[in-house]
């Protein structure tokens, strides 16, 4: 299938220019960056050498260097001008791996050595550390999400219900029609591998069932606000709170679940608050279920949260790199389901499955302690579900 993201021209732009930035890929598992660095590499002019970290078996500065080597070989001597991209796949895996590339891409600036550099990386918090502590400076980032509806809808043809149901995962389009092997694919493929690959393997985690335990009550409670002594509670564990906003930390970071602060108007105490559960991908709470999609729309309570996910998951996914915020607001029993803001602009979103229960006092509660500029009510009696969710929170604002 042909990648047509966003993400593609951005990236072919900025390899073909002559070599200033390594360009640094990250998202989640299965959101298509592999397959959108072979189609960049297959889509400009000069040799290209790709090499994965994601094995069993882990690698080494030396295996790193081993292929920075590689690349440079491919340089023809007597050709002026030409370049070469070396492609690192899950680049996190490997043990001070952003030391190692500093000084060889600093060898080759000094040297005028021109090797284009792409790392992919699946863990954002992992990548982050990195980049920041030794490629301060040396690098660009192109931040890749769970698929959209639109891109959902242009690549399989999907409708809005499927989407909400069966999520933005593009590997898992086929499977769909065979309900038991669609849910095993997403649990063990993607849950599992995410779980203990991206997170267990490559992070100090004391209490693994804990961490395995809150992904399964985040999924369980996704779109609604639950303090961090409410979710000891709930998983019967005796951790403290400051290891259970970690571990949701950690699942944020490899694009599987995060928890919403709520809207405070000042940082300090947005921190403070108890987080908005909300999965960013629906596919990972359906999967979980026993209901198929037709059960699913007829229970309504059930059907409501997955479509309060959607939404919320959609805005999650797409403000990354925008500069506009994602929180929740909630005073008094008074809630805002989702705020959207970059500066002093605020939008307020307001989801509803069911056409019963149309005002909004949330929405007009907040804009009374905050100015709003725009309030949206998404399904029921105002902005259509299918045409919210291919809309980017940028028009919103």
């Amino acid at each position: 299938m042909t990648y047509t993201r966003n993400q593609f021209q951005v990236l072919k732009a900025r390899l073909s220019e002559p070599r200033r930035f390594i360009q640094v890929l990250w998202g989640p598992r299965q959101t298509g960056k592999t397959t959108l660095a072979h189609q960049v590499a297959g889509s400009i002019d000069f040799p290209c050498h790709y090499a994965s970290a994601d094995e069993p078996a882990l690698k080494d500065r030396t295996w790193l260097e081993q292929q920075w080597e590689a690349a440079r070989a491919m340089i023809p001597a007597d050709a002026e001008g030409k370049s070469a991209l070396l492609i690192v796949d899950e680049v996190q895996k490997i043990q001070g791996w952003s030391e190692t590339v500093k000084r060889l891409w600093d060898e080759d600036t000094a040297n005028r050595l021109p090797v284009q550099v792409l790392l992919l990386g699946s863990s954002s918090l992992l990548m982050q550390q990195g980049l920041t502590e030794s490629l301060a400076g040396r690098f660009e980032t192109i931040p890749v999400s769970h698929w959209s509806f639109a891109e959902m809808q242009e690549a399989f043809g999907w409708d809005v219900d499927t989407y909400i149901f069966y999520g933005g995962y593009p590997g898992a389009a086929a499977l769909v029609e065979d309900r038991l092997r669609w849910s095993n694919y997403i649990k063990d493929a993607l849950i599992e591998t995410t779980i203990s690959r991206d997170i267990l393997l490559m992070t100090r985690v004391d209490k693994p069932a804990l961490l395995r335990r809150l992904f399964q009550l985040a999924c369980e409670y996704s779109g609604q606000v639950l303090s961090y002594q409410k979710m000891l509670g709930q998983l019967q564990d005796a951790g403290n709170t400051t290891t259970l906003a970690h571990y949701l930390d950690l699942l944020d970071s490899a694009g599987l679940v995060t928890g919403l602060q709520k809207y405070a108007g000042q940082k300090v105490r947005r921190r403070a608050s108890s987080p908005k559960l909300l999965v960013l991908n629906t596919a990972l709470m359906s999967a979980l279920q026993t209901l198929g999609l037709p059960e699913a729309k007829r229970t309504p309570a059930y059907w409501g949260r997955l479509v309060e996910t959607a939404v919320g998951n959609s805005l999650a996914n797409q403000v990354k790199g925008t500069g506009i915020q994602l929180h929740y607001w909630l005073s008094r029993s008074r809630e805002v389901d989702f705020v959207l803001s970059r500066g002093d602009s605020r939008v307020a979103v307001e989801v509803k499955s069911t056409r019963r229960k149309t005002n909004l006092p949330g929405i007009e509660a907040f804009s009374k302690e905050f100015p709003t500029q725009r309030k949206l009510l998404v399904g029921a009696q105002g902005i259509p579900l299918n045409r919210f969710l291919k809309t980017p929170p940028q028009e919103w604002m």
